[in-house]
């Protein structure tokens, strides 16, 4: 794992796994998530992970007619990292979920690293009353739901992107996610720094125990030694406990409402901004500095954002 002097925040604001009926505060028209998005930034945040939804509904919506509105708007207001997702949301084809990349060229994106088990339905134990049917059955359908990213999938977006000069966030649920990039970065399909996001606690991935984090780190030391930036994010309630303890081994860390909608056990967090501003706490706490837009562009050699295409 590269060395860094600096934590990068990444708050990923609105996502495609909540529903609006979950949470008041959940990020879903264009100035919500514009919103959103700058009061990250303004608390820390040097990148911001976007998705689009239907400002009715609140439904993943992966036009790149749903994203402009928005992203003009936190462009002209901050100077934030814009990372734009891949992933869509998991029903999608890998055609849809690349579109909004693909066309308005961000300096990040984000990279799903292998097909998975992308389970969902637990939430129905928590939420029962939902004011639209299209979230239920989005819960529910996920007990047959397999996340498709091959390895066709996965080059098809490397190519793509990497013409525009984006680079990825690599989004790696599970050991072997890390191996898979470890093949396309031995094909020359990728270069370092790889900016690597070990997600925990979602079920079908690796699980939030302490050694399921070390065990993550180990191996990606071991496949990629000082040419990857090692970042976490923790599902629900291992939100701010995952960061905490990967923090103090030199991760980034990422927050947001797209990966949890609390802030403190039953208690809603209200903001993204909220959630950032908890784990810049943490992090001072341990005696690390957060790093700003500049320092994280620099620290993941990102081509700047007067290169992309919005």
């Amino acid at each position: 794992m590269a060395k860094a002097n600096k934590v990068i925040i990444t708050c990923a604001v609105t996502g495609a796994i909540h529903t609006p009926s979950m949470s008041p505060h959940l990020p879903v028209t264009p100035e919500e998530i514009a919103d959103a998005a700058i009061g990250a930034a303004e608390a820390g945040a040097a990148i911001v992970h976007l998705h689009a939804r239907d400002p009715e509904t609140g439904k993943p919506d992966q036009t790149p007619e749903a994203f402009l509105p928005f992203l003009k708007v936190i462009k002209q207001r901050t100077d934030c990292v814009i990372n734009l997702t891949t992933g869509g949301a998991p029903y999608m084809t890998v055609q849809e979920r690349l579109r909004p990349a693909a066309e308005l060229q961000p300096e990040v994106a984000s990279l799903n690293m292998g097909s998975m088990n992308f389970g969902l339905y637990p939430m129905l134990n928590r939420f029962k009353e939902f004011r639209f049917e299209w979230e239920r059955q989005h819960l529910e359908n996920s007990r047959d739901l397999v996340f498709k990213n091959t390895f066709s999938d996965i080059e098809y977006v490397m190519k793509t992107c990497s013409e525009n000069g984006t680079r990825f966030e690599f989004e790696c649920y599970d050991v072997s996610h890390l191996y898979n990039l470890a093949h396309f970065r031995d094909r020359g399909l990728v270069k370092g720094p790889l900016f690597v996001q070990t997600v925990f606690g979602l079920l079908g991935g690796i699980g939030p125990h302490p050694e399921d984090v070390l065990h993550m780190k180990r191996t990606a030391d071991r496949l990629f030694g000082d040419e990857y930036r090692w970042s976490v994010l923790g599902a629900g309630r291992n939100q701010m406990p995952i960061a905490a303890m990967a923090a103090a081994m030199g991760a980034n860390v990422r927050v947001g409402l797209e990966d949890s909608l609390w802030d403190g056990p039953g208690k809603l967090a209200e903001s993204n901004a909220i959630q950032v501003k908890r784990v810049r706490g943490i992090l001072e706490g341990l005696g690390l500095e957060i790093a700003t837009a500049a320092e994280a562009r620099e620290m993941l050699a990102l081509k700047g954002g007067d290169q992309v295409a919005f």
